[in-house]
This record gives structure tokens, C-alpha cells and sequence, in this order.
């Protein structure tokens, strides 16, 4: 794998690929304690690509957390990302080398190149110059792709190997890239009409295509772990939440726009994975698989079709960035414009200056937030990049006709 020589675990590793198929496209990475990418098993072309995409999307920072983990010393974990690519840590049983193994990427499911394209807009100040992110796009019939159950074998094959533990598939965890360990809180638990909104928000998320959802996704389960079935099997009332939160979000989606005959097989395939599933973590991937499918279908329906493809891009963009500032400067370079053209052809194809978009999609998310939030006005404003509370509320007056107080009090 390397010039340098290679620990036991690495020699094992070399042995273990020799039995995996041919034909399985898994790769193995070796980076250094100071993050150096040392050794990888994927094809040359693809290794910077794949390593930037890594740290890019977050990967580098879950590895040095996990790194610094109790969790470490003892199990592997699977990391996802914004984006569906899904990696897995582990290290080897002789700590003083501390050398962290990487596993992967896969997509559980083959990714459409629109939703990926509008996924990683956030993560890029200017898509047309990153090169490997052009690399990701042109190669995607060719990136890893194979279901949890296949995958998390893998990852437990490798990890045994490296460290000569004997572990099961039960022993993996999950991670989320996203950032926050979001675990419910037993106080709220049973509050059924905060829960009740936060599940309010996240249908509407889905039949508007709103994009922006990871909000309301952590939000729903901070406040609930899913359906109250009382049972002795934990995994069989995890799928029975799964199951009715597929239902429930395959409706919202033909109530969005999306036809029944698409829905309901695509929510009768979620529901089938999910009755197939072994294991917990298997089962949080898939909910966030089906709630990101099912919201981006809808999205594209309500694209615009007059829009032209640098106007819908700086949409996305808006709609995937409604928590920082976000000037015409930047909607221009991402897609190779001058700030003057942007502003001309912004106005003549959406009708609305640049300005006035942005405002009326952080009214919306506000909207949003007041539904299904507890948060103060204050704590919205900040979190929607207002400049200052009081502008806030001016501008919810102007376009709703009420302050953002008085459209709480009506939801209720």
C-alpha cells in the first residue's frame, strides 16, 4: 500500500482485499495523526477527488473527534454526509502508531446528478473552478455504490482485521457529517403539540421541495425518538416509526406535486428496505435517505421551467444558504457573471431583485421556525442573518401583513 513499511494490521488488510470480489469497488484509506492521506487502495485517478470530497464534507473533523473517542479503542463507526456519501472509521489495535483507516465512500443508493449538483452548492465558493468537484460529477456512474447491510459487513471484516477483534455488524455506529448529536429529550417527549408542529414543518418541507430541512429534521427528533410502541424488540419499533414516517412524507410528497404512481413505489421500496434492515444505524440512514429523495423530487417539480440553469442554480443556492450572509457578488461568481448581468437577468426572469428573493425566502423559513420552534424572535433573526430584530419584524410585516409574534399566536 505504501513505501514505508506496514504494520501487521496493514499486511492482514493486503490479504483480506485479495479475498474480497473483484468486481466490489471498496476502498481503504490510511491517513497519518496529522491528517496526510498515506496510503489508499482506490484507483489513482480518483484518489484526490475522493480525499478532497472527504475533507471537504466533513470528514476530516468527525475523524479527529472520533480519533480523541473512547469509541475508538473498541468499534468502528459510519460517518454520512450532506450530500448521501457514506464513509466508516476505524483504527488499528497498536494505538501508538495512531493511525486512523478510512472506509469507503458509498452511496447506499445511486445519486441523481441534479440533486447531487444542488447538494454540494453550499459547500462551494465557486463550483466551475473545483476541479475535483467537476470529477465527482462526470464520474458518478462509476463512484461505490452497495446497501448498508453489504457495506457495514465490509466495514466489520476491516475492522477485525486491523485490530483482531471479533465483532458484529450490531457493534457498528452512526454518525451524522451534519455535525450535532441530537438525541431526544425525555422532558419534551411528551409534549404532543411541539411535536406535533415540528412534524407540521417537516410535511411542509416536503410538499414545498424545501431544500433547507436539516433544521427541522433535528428539530423533530430532539423533541421525539418517533411512534411510543411499547415492545420487547427496540429494532421492530424503530422500523414501525420509519414505516409510518415514510407514509406519512410519501402523501405530503403527491400533495407537493408528485405523482401517485412514482410516490407510492418509491415509499413501497423505502418500506420494504426498511422491513430488510438488521440494525439500527441502517434504519437512521434510510429515514434520512427517503426524507432527502422524496423533498428533492418535489423541489424539482417546482422548478421553474422558465428559469434558465444560472438562475435556478443561484435559487438553490439562496434557498441552501438562508443562514449567512449572501451577497450578489458571490450569486455572480458562481455562475461566471458580472454582478451588473446577474442583477438584470435575476430581475427579468423571477420578476424580484436579488435582494428582494433572499428576503422573502428567509420570511418563509421564518415562518417555518415560528410553526414549529419555540425560538425567540431574536434567536430567528440571528439565525435567518437578519441584521437586527427590529429589521426582522419590519420585514415580516411588510410580507405577511402581521409581526412575527402575531403569526405565532395564529398557528397555535
Amino acid at each position: 500500500m505504501a513505501k514505508r513499511k506496514m504494520t501487521q494490521g496493514e499486511q492482514n488488510l493486503l490479504l483480506l482485499e485479495k479475498l474480497l470480489p473483484g468486481n466490489e469497488k471498496f476502498y481503504v484509506w490510511c491517513y497519518a495523526p496529522e491528517g496526510r492521506c498515506v496510503a489508499a487502495s482506490c484507483p489513482k485517478g480518483e484518489k484526490d477527488m475522493l480525499d478532497q470530497a472527504f475533507r471537504v464534507f466533513g470528514g476530516e473533523e468527525k475523524a479527529e473527534a472520533y480519533v480523541r473517542s473512547e469509541e475508538s479503542k473498541t468499534k468502528p463507526v459510519i460517518i454520512g454526509s450532506p450530500i448521501g456519501m457514506q464513509w466508516a472509521l476505524t483504527m488499528e489495535a497498536d494505538r501508538s502508531l495512531n493511525l486512523l483507516f478510512v472506509i469507503g465512500p458509498v452511496f447506499y443508493t445511486a445519486p441523481e446528478e441534479k440533486q447531487l449538483r444542488t447538494a454540494m452548492l453550499p459547500y462551494l465558493s465557486d463550483f466551475s473552478t473545483c476541479d475535483w468537484a467537476q470529477t465527482l460529477l462526470l464520474g458518478l456512474p462509476e463512484l461505490p455504490v452497495m446497501s448498508f447491510e453489504v457495506f457495514s459487513r465490509y466495514v466489520v471484516m476491516v475492522h477485525n482485521t486491523l485490530t483482531g477483534q471479533r465483532l458484529g455488524i450490531l457493534d457498528l455506529s452512526s454518525v451524522s457529517l451534519q455535525g450535532r448529536d441530537v438525541r431526544p429529550d425525555p422532558a419534551q417527549q411528551r409534549d404532543r403539540v411541539r411535536v406535533y408542529q415540528a412534524e407540521k414543518a417537516m410535511l411542509q418541507m416536503v410538499r414545498t421541495g424545501n431544500i433547507n430541512y436539516q433544521y427541522a429534521i433535528e428539530r423533530s427528533i430532539s423533541l421525539s425518538p418517533g411512534v411510543p410502541v411499547q415492545g420487547q424488540e427496540p429494532l421492530r419499533q424503530m422500523k414501525t416509526s420509519i414505516i409510518v414516517f415514510t407514509s406519512l412524507v410519501c402523501r405530503a410528497a403527491m400533495e407537493g406535486g408528485l405523482s401517485p404512481e412514482i410516490a407510492y413505489s418509491l415509499g413501497d421500496s423505502y418500506i420494504q428496505t426498511a422491513e430488510n434492515c438488521r440494525d439500527s444505524g441502517e434504519l437512521s440512514a434510510l429515514a434520512h435517505a427517503m426524507y432527502h429523495d422524496f423533498i428533492y423530487r418535489v423541489h424539482y417539480l417546482h422548478t421553474n421551467p422558465n428559469y434558465s440553469h444560472a438562475i435556478q442554480k443561484c435559487c438553490d443556492y439562496i434557498e441552501l444558504s438562508l443562514d449567512r450572509k449572501i451577497q450578489t457578488a458571490d450569486l455572480a461568481a458562481l455562475v461566471g457573471y458580472t454582478e451588473y448581468y446577474l442583477t438584470e437577468k435575476f430581475k427579468k426572469e423571477t420578476g424580484q431583485f436579488v435582494s428582494q428573493y433572499i428576503k422573502h425566502m428567509r420570511i418563509e423559513q421564518a415562518k417555518i421556525l415560528l410553526q414549529s420552534t419555540a425560538l425567540s424572535v431574536q434567536q430567528i433573526s440571528d439565525q435567518l442573518a437578519f441584521n437586527t430584530p427590529n429589521y426582522f419584524i419590519q420585514c415580516f410585516r411588510d410580507i405577511t401583513g402581521c409581526t412575527p409574534a402575531q403569526y405565532r399566536k395564529k398557528q397555535k
